[in-house]
């Protein structure tokens, strides 16, 4: 949980110090633009806020690491995708999406500082502690800013913590731990299918490689 805040405010610096034409510039996710994935980040914004407000008095049915499902790679295809592209193109201007983000953002990162990390609440249909949802969520900013610079390289990336916490988390979810001498981003980017591993990679990665990518939802 004290990761969520430092990779947030990273996440919203980052996205806040971009250049209009930056937002023209494709991500690291499948078929969105950087405007399309700042909107995708308003609405999990509202999400982390909405769900903080919705208490469950049941016990928790998942935790930080079972809160993720592996899925199936994106294809850009999704209508919930096509409809964020279409509501990211109705901003128009990127000062919009800008102020809207940091709106909801700050918004979303005070509830979480206020949160009891022990209460628990609900989210797509499961029960979870805040605290648990919240580390949850490091692992979202963290992914979300890897594809924000994917091809920006010079906008700053995640932190280091963020990362470390979200290799961990993904190495628990997928049953298996990258090579040490992989750098927990190259870890992130191969493991999640956000890029092709090199041959030398795919070598060090051993058999584990043909049960990549751990797309996680």
């Amino acid at each position: 949980m004290d990761l969520f805040s430092p990779s947030w405010a990273a996440l919203r610096r980052a996205v806040a110090g971009l250049a209009d034409h930056d937002f023209q510039q494709p991500s690291g996710c499948t078929g969105w633009l950087v405007r399309d994935l700042v909107c995708h980040l308003i609405i999990d914004a509202q999400d982390v806020l909405i769900t903080l407000v919705t208490p469950a008095d049941t016990e928790p049915t998942r935790d930080a690491v079972t809160y993720w499902d592996l899925v199936e790679a994106p294809t850009g295809e999704d209508p919930l995708d096509a409809l964020t592209v279409r509501l990211a193109a109705a901003y128009e201007d990127p000062e919009l999406l800008k102020f809207h983000l940091d709106d909801v953002g700050s918004a979303a990162g005070r509830a979480a500082q206020l949160a009891d990390p022990a209460a628990r609440v609900s989210t797509r249909g499961e029960v979870l502690t805040a605290g648990d949802y919240l580390s949850a969520y490091v692992v979202e900013w963290t992914l979300h800013h890897l594809d924000l610079v994917a091809h920006l390289p010079d906008v700053p990336g995640p932190p280091a913590g963020g990362l470390s916490h979200s290799r961990a988390t993904l190495e628990k979810i997928a049953g298996t731990a990258f090579p040490p001498t992989f750098r927990d981003e190259d870890a992130l980017l191969i493991g999640t299918g956000r890029r092709a591993p090199s041959s030398v990679e795919r070598d060090e990665i051993g058999e584990r490689a043909a049960s990549l990518p751990f797309v996680l939802g």
